[in-house]
């Protein structure tokens, strides 16, 4: 059987939280920029299974591809270890000054990917800027208004919106970093990583670094939504509801439930002693 039990796996997220906080910023940075351009690559994706099928949940099923790979392979992306780095530091393994240091790294390196990759795909969707009838141009700037400019309307009431709909999102983006560690096999982790990100890309939830793509793409394609549109009704609010949706919902609850993971094994030698 290749199951994990609960313990172990948060004995492994500690570890992991220890591991990333060693991290020299160059190799956060790097990252981090490869994290935020995979998850575009998933998302336009997304978006071209979603125009073809007329279903979101098709595309929804195929977006967890970019988020499989920077799991596997190790990469920074901040919204996952807004979970597994206070996990570290409550068990006092690592410094708040390391955690604040990689999730600062891993936001910028995100960001700097994700406009990266956003460049790229105006080019050469729109033949150098001369052509804007491609479909997934519209379907861009549709997503984007409904993330911006929808909540900008509803004002205070919209921003909290946004927040609320981040923090859940980022419960299952988490609980997507968790359910790596679940089986000991690479398929076992694709499928158990698979659910999470299926569900809240389905449920069409805020994801901060999802963002820092559809947000500035639409911009590009002259959609009616500025960059204070952008940062003040989306990415501020996503980004505050991603970090307290991973530690509370994930990083917290789990590490409270399941932190004593030396205990069964003490308890078991005790028996054998007496």
């Amino acid at each position: 059987m290749d199951n994990v039990k609960p313990n172990e796996v948060i004995r492994q997220l500690i570890e992991l939280g220890v591991s990333k906080s060693n991290l020299k910023k160059r190799e956060i940075l790097l990252k981090g920029i490869l994290s935020g351009a995979l998850l575009v690559i998933s998302t336009i994706l997304a978006f071209t299974i979603n125009i073809e099928t007329g279903k979101g949940y098709a595309g929804a099923l195929a977006f967890p591809v970019g988020f499989v790979i920077i799991t596997l392979l190790g990469f920074e992306l901040v919204t996952g270890n807004f979970a597994t780095l206070p996990m570290s530091l409550l068990k006092k393994k690592i410094y708040g000054s390391q955690l604040v240091r990689n999730w600062g790294y891993a936001f910028a390196g995100n960001l700097i990917g994700s406009l990266f990759f956003a460049f790229l795909f105006y080019f050469y969707l729109t033949k150098g800027g001369t052509n804007f009838e491609h479909p997934l141009i519209g379907k861009t700037i549709e997503v984007a208004t409904q993330k911006s400019l929808v909540y900008k309307k509803l004002g205070t009431t919209g921003w909290f919106i946004a927040f609320v709909k981040a923090f859940l999102c980022n419960w299952m983006v988490t609980m997507g970093v968790v359910m790596a560690f679940v089986s000991s096999s690479t398929i076992g982790k694709i499928i158990a990583i698979w659910l999470p990100i299926f569900t809240f890309f389905t449920l069409g939830l805020e994801h901060c670094v999802v963002n820092m793509f559809v947000l500035p793409t639409a911009i590009l394609f002259k959609a009616p939504i500025s960059i204070s549109d952008w940062w003040l009704w989306n990415q501020i609010p996503a980004t505050l509801g991603n970090l307290l949706g991973g530690f509370l919902m994930t990083g917290l609850s789990l590490y409270y439930l399941y932190r004593n993971h030396d205990e069964p094994q003490l308890m078991h030698n005790q028996e054998r002693k007496s």
